[in-house]
């Protein structure tokens, strides 16, 4: 879609910009770049993963905190899934893994639109 064209950027229900929650695996961090970048010109909200990687803390143990922290992250992404008009799975070649297999059940519980970057080229 090219907006400088005179096209109506997309809208939510409620008549805003619509928002759009990326979901997929951290390892398509370039993939997801390249998504929210054009989702963005297309004049949506993008709301996307918080980190591709965990954070270099001098003295802390990621590993101790692994198990509680992949549920405090996961419930985060289930909150934005719930905050977007539509869900868009960066996936690459089809592939999805087992989270992004749970969010896309979780997106289409709550009769959240779906759609996939493999699906659309």
């Amino acid at each position: 879609m090219n907006l400088m064209e005179g096209q109506q950027a997309p809208r939510s229900v409620e008549g805003g910009a619509k928002v759009v929650t990326l979901c997929g695996s951290i390892k398509f961090e370039a993939e997801f770049a390249q998504v929210n970048q054009r989702l963005t010109m297309e004049g949506c909200v993008v709301i996307s993963l918080g980190m591709f990687s965990l954070p270099d803390l001098p003295g802390y143990d990621w590993a101790v905190d692994s198990e509680d922290l992949k549920g405090r992250l996961g419930r985060v992404h289930f909150q934005k899934i719930r905050m977007a008009d539509e869900v868009y799975i960066v996936d690459p070649g089809g592939y999805v893994g087992e989270s992004t297999r749970r969010e896309i059940a979780y997106a289409e519980a709550l009769g959240k639109p779906v759609r996939y970057l493999s699906r659309e080229r």
